[in-house]
């Protein structure tokens, strides 16, 4: 069960100023939520294999593979300004 001391405290941790209206209105939200997960836990649940998403996730991303390393004075034939084999930029940071 939530109590007024549970609501002072969360509400402290998330540094929140409640009025007496909204203390009560989270104590009763808090309790509501809270009955709904005991409900859920009287599900049988042997058998159901645990996931951590819906969907069946994958990764969609390629190999990383360099293509274009033996080509690097083409890349820096255009550089506006270059240092060997570097690309100069203006000084951001000071």
């Amino acid at each position: 069960m939530i109590t007024d001391e549970t609501i002072a405290y969360a509400a402290a941790l998330a540094k929140l100023e409640l009025s007496g209206g909204e203390r009560e209105r989270l104590k009763k939200d808090l309790s509501e939520i809270l009955g709904y997960i005991d409900r859920m836990n009287e599900l049988d649940t042997d058998g159901v294999e645990p996931m951590s998403h819906v969907l069946p996730v994958t990764n969609v991303f390629r190999e990383d593979v360099v293509t274009n390393g033996e080509d690097g004075e083409n890349l820096l034939a255009n550089a506006p300004d270059r240092s060997g084999d570097s690309f100069r930029v203006p000084r951001t940071v000071e």
